[in-house]
């Protein structure tokens, strides 16, 4: 065979490939026609067939249950979190309190540890450590898997789909509904999801208003103070479901202020045409709750738990050595405390607070901790402990060292608002710079929603004292 026989034969065979690869693909495509059209459609001889996902959506994309549904949801999903976290959370507080605290100070006392380097190690680092995995990981441990079955059944974008009007009529992208999505795992990651929408103004909208959706690190937040302060309110058989609803409450607040601030920014600094898009809603599948488990523990919950421990190590040491190094016999940390004081008090919260959301922008996961550490120095019920450290993680232990160091219910509704409403982690900070490229936007996106708490938290105060509330 020559070469042009040879060239006429490879040439016949492309073509017989391409024919049949055409065919094939023209039959796939008539095939699934049909099937979307047998889905689709009733015929007059036919008796109504049941479709699972059809009579499903009718429910939970609903104008008159969606929402409703949604607000439920959710609600069921922190009152699991609220009361299974409760008993872990004990479990370990004894397992690095009571046994480990005691065992490595032993140590620490027979090998003749200097003052100095036993007070920053285990008063300092171990302590803020160990009340980050005591309260910080049940919670995650729970609530992730629940979120993620959610998401691996099909109802998260649902979710979006519900969301997506309001979104449109506030001048912002439908596709922010999804940014905020994943805003409610990290900021950051939700900042990098903005992505998705095409136009850049919609987009800077999605990442100026992410921060309002409330991240891994602030969960616990939020769970910790409605469980002590909002949870009393009812009587113990309630208390969960009372808390629960608390925090979907502040959820709620941080979508509607979502709404509020792009609709603002949609009237002035980014004015524009609202685009379109097309969302397509995937089918439901039953969840891999084995495989759900192990992901969100691996990839959520044990990642954030470590970005956690991460920052509290040096946290830890910064409050120990501020709470330590004196001058006049006053500490450095009171000395910023006082400063602060004033400022706390006109928006209802206190200076230990304050310096608390200075220390943890790196990462909002050790605000407790820093918390208790700093009312633990300011209040002086340390007992025989020294300066800074930590002596009680459990849920009466803590509310009772809150309420020594002038916590009252105003408080702690403040300081839930304020969770919600101050500036994003560092890491959501360098994220929306590499994002915009703009010192401006970040500068906006980092400045106005602390503005908004600072707002929010003094109109609050002076309603609340106007009206005889104490605190």
């Amino acid at each position: 065979m020559n070469t042009k026989q040879i060239l006429q034969t490879a040439a016949t065979l492309r073509w017989q490939i391409g024919q049949d690869f055409h065919e094939k693909l023209m039959e796939d495509i008539y095939t699934n026609a049909a099937v979307l059209a047998d889905r689709a459609m009733t015929r007059p001889d036919e008796k109504p067939h049941f479709d699972f996902d059809r009579k499903l959506d009718q429910i939970v994309t609903s104008r008159i249950w969606g929402f409703p549904m949604m607000i439920l949801l959710f609600t069921l999903v922190f009152w699991i979190t609220i009361q299974g976290a409760n008993y872990p959370s004990q479990w370990l507080a004894t397992i690095f309190l009571e046994i480990g605290y005691p065992f490595l100070k032993n140590i620490s006392t027979t090998i003749g540890a200097p003052w100095f380097i036993d007070g920053l190690l285990l008063d300092g680092v171990y302590l803020a450590t160990a009340w980050v995995i005591s309260v910080m990981l049940p919670p995650m441990a729970i609530f992730f898997p629940l979120f993620t079955l959610l998401e691996d059944f099909g109802y998260l974008p649902r979710v979006a789909f519900n969301l997506d009007n309001a979104f449109r009529k506030s001048g912002a992208h439908g596709k922010q509904s999804l940014s905020m999505m994943m805003g409610f795992g990290c900021n950051a990651a939700g900042v990098v999801a903005a992505r998705v929408i095409d136009s850049p103004r919609e987009r800077l909208i999605a990442i100026i208003t992410n921060n309002f959706a409330l991240c891994n690190g602030r969960w616990p937040t939020q769970i910790l103070i409605a469980t002590l302060f909002i949870g009393a309110l009812a009587p113990p058989a309630l208390a969960g479901l009372l808390s629960a609803t608390a925090v979907v409450g502040v959820t709620m607040l941080g979508v509607f202020l979502s709404l509020a601030v792009s609709w603002g920014l949609s009237r002035t600094a980014l004015k524009g045409e609202v685009s379109t898009f097309s969302l397509e809603l995937p089918p439901y599948r039953p969840p891999r709750v084995l495989q759900t488990i192990y992901t969100s523990l691996i990839d959520r919950t044990l990642i954030i738990l470590w970005r956690a421990i991460i920052f509290a190590i040096p946290a830890g040491a910064v409050i120990w050595l501020i709470s330590n190094i004196t001058i006049s016999n006053i500490s450095l940390a009171e000395y910023i405390i006082g400063w602060l004081n004033p400022l706390g008090f006109l928006i209802g919260l206190n200076g230990i607070i304050l310096v608390a959301y200075i220390v943890a922008i790196p990462a909002n996961e050790i605000i407790i901790p820093t918390i208790l550490m700093l009312t633990v120095l300011v209040s002086g019920t340390n007992g025989d402990a020294g300066a800074g450290v930590l002596f009680e993680l459990g849920n009466d232990g803590t509310k009772e060292l809150l309420l020594a160091g002038g916590w009252t219910l105003l408080t702690a509704v403040n300081i839930m608002l304020f969770s919600l409403l101050h500036n994003p982690c560092s890491t959501t900070i360098y994220t929306i710079y590499k994002e915009t490229g703009s010192r401006k936007w970040t500068a906006v996106a980092t400045f106005l929603p602390l503005a908004m708490g600072f707002g929010l938290t003094f109109l609050i105060t002076q309603l609340w004292r106007l009206f005889g509330g104490t605190g």
